[in-house]
């Protein structure tokens, strides 16, 4: 069990969730100031939760 996989696993889970999130807010949108800035706020931390999890998953390695 290597917890460096886990964790890599459930920031991208976080992720993929902010960014399901950021698109139901897009589509939700009515143009004020509240729903832009949580979108660009959800969007941004999507991608960055995405990208840094699936970089922990592909740069561990396996070793039993």
């Amino acid at each position: 069990m290597n917890l460096k996989r886990i964790f890599g696993a459930l920031l991208t889970a976080l992720g993929v969730g902010a960014l399901i999130y950021a698109a139901v807010v897009f589509t939700n949108t009515s143009g004020s100031n509240q729903d832009i800035k949580s979108l660009i706020i959800y969007g941004i931390l999507g991608l960055i939760f995405f990208s840094s999890g699936i970089s922990l998953v592909r740069t561990t390695k396996d070793e039993s």
